[in-house]
Formats: structure tokens, sequence, C-alpha cells
């Protein structure tokens, strides 16, 4: 293999990690002034992204090491729920 299939490959399988830790970042930040709530939030929201984002990666290695198959429904619904959990804990969400 390539190192040029090689990238492609392992920006197929962190992209949707990528995708949700950014949309996570931007809709917190969205919806928790929406809400009018005057929390200041612990990191910039490329901080959270990219904690989202390592999150979401262990989660899809995980998945495709443990499950040896990429795309899995399992690992999908397992990368959106950490995500959350993670966005939810850098929001401290639990004082609210």
């Amino acid at each position: 293999m390539t190192a040029y299939l090689l990238a492609g490959h392992l920006f197929s399988l962190l992209a949707p990690a990528a995708l949700i830790a950014l949309l996570l970042a931007l809709f917190a930040r969205l919806f928790t002034g929406f809400f009018r709530s005057n929390k200041a939030f612990a990191h910039g929201w490329w901080a959270q992204a990219a904690i989202n984002f390592v999150v979401g990666a262990a989660v899809l290695v995980a998945g495709l090491v443990l499950l040896d198959h990429d795309g899995k429904m399992l690992t999908y619904v397992l990368l959106v729920l950490t995500m959350a959990a993670s966005q939810w804990c850098q929001m401290a969400g639990w004082k609210r």
C-alpha cells in the first residue's frame, strides 16, 4: 500500500470524527447563546473540537480493532454517544 492510499484510508476513517467534533463545538456555542446561559466555557471552540476529535478518533479505532471492520453501525452509535458525553463534560453539564 502506498503512502497516498494509506493517507486516504486514514482520512476516510477519521472524517466522521472530525465533522462531528466541529459541529458539536459550534452548535454548543450557538445553542448555549440561544438559551441565554451566562456561564463561560472552559475552553475555546477549537479546543473543544480538538478534544472531541481525539475522543471520536479513539472510538473509531477501537471499533475497527474490536469489530474487525470499519463502518459498523455500533461504532457510529458509540461515536456519537461518547462525543456528546465529552462535550457535556467540557461544558460542565452536570452543574446546570
